[in-house]
């Protein structure tokens, strides 16, 4: 069964204390709630695909709360990335970091969502690999009950931060910055143009 927590201090703390035991919690975001676990523990990964009944081969993105937080997990930042986090973030924008030490190894989408309740999470467990609280082509969840309905099923989510109503949106704009110059993989609130304003030409 799936706990509601509150979205105070001491809910957030709890719903942290949960995520560093490994398991899965689901939270409001600046679009959609979430469902996360803890960078780095792949276990609690599988647990989030299994959830989503969502194929283990497709990536999720990292929410975290600042450009710092990618840098400890390995992914290299350069003067592109510093510049558009500090005009977008927190915000709709998705920066794809290469790895630091092995440019061989994946790259990976890190966002900072726009929302205190995630964000005083991510500060106090450190950067959530996170999909959409919800099964996989089934309909976004916008309030904890209807992540508490689209789980009903599983023990697999531990807790649910119960943030309110979230307001839903378009996704955010994705840039990958891997490359030089920078690609844009997705068009979201963040134009091309407006990237190219900050860092210059984007493919």
């Amino acid at each position: 069964m799936t706990d509601r927590l509150p979205a105070t201090p001491e809910g957030i703390a709890q719903a942290a204390e949960l995520l560093r035991s490994g398991v899965l919690i689901a939270f409001p975001t600046d679009t959609v709630y979430g469902l996360g676990c803890r960078a780095g523990d792949p276990m609690a990964l599988t647990r989030l695909f299994e959830a989503k009944r969502r194929p283990p081969e497709k990536l999720v993105a990292m929410l975290a709360a600042s450009l710092d937080q990618a840098r400890k997990l390995g992914y290299a930042t350069d003067e592109r990335a510093e510049a558009l986090a500090e005009r977008w973030w927190p915000g709709p924008l998705t920066l794809v970091l290469g790895h630091a030490s092995d440019p061989a190894r994946p790259t990976q989408g890190f966002r900072v969502p726009d929302h205190p309740v995630a964000l005083e999470l991510i500060r106090l467990s450190g950067p959530l690999a996170t999909s959409s609280a919800n099964r996989s082509a089934e309909p976004e969840a916008l309030e904890a009950d209807d992540v508490l309905i689209a789980f009903a099923d599983t023990d697999l989510v531990a807790a649910v931060v119960d943030g309110g109503r979230v307001p839903g949106g378009v996704a955010s704009t994705v840039v990958d910055l891997s490359v030089v110059p920078a690609r844009l993989r997705r068009e979201g609130p963040i134009t091309r143009e407006q990237l190219a304003e900050v860092i210059g030409p984007v493919d």
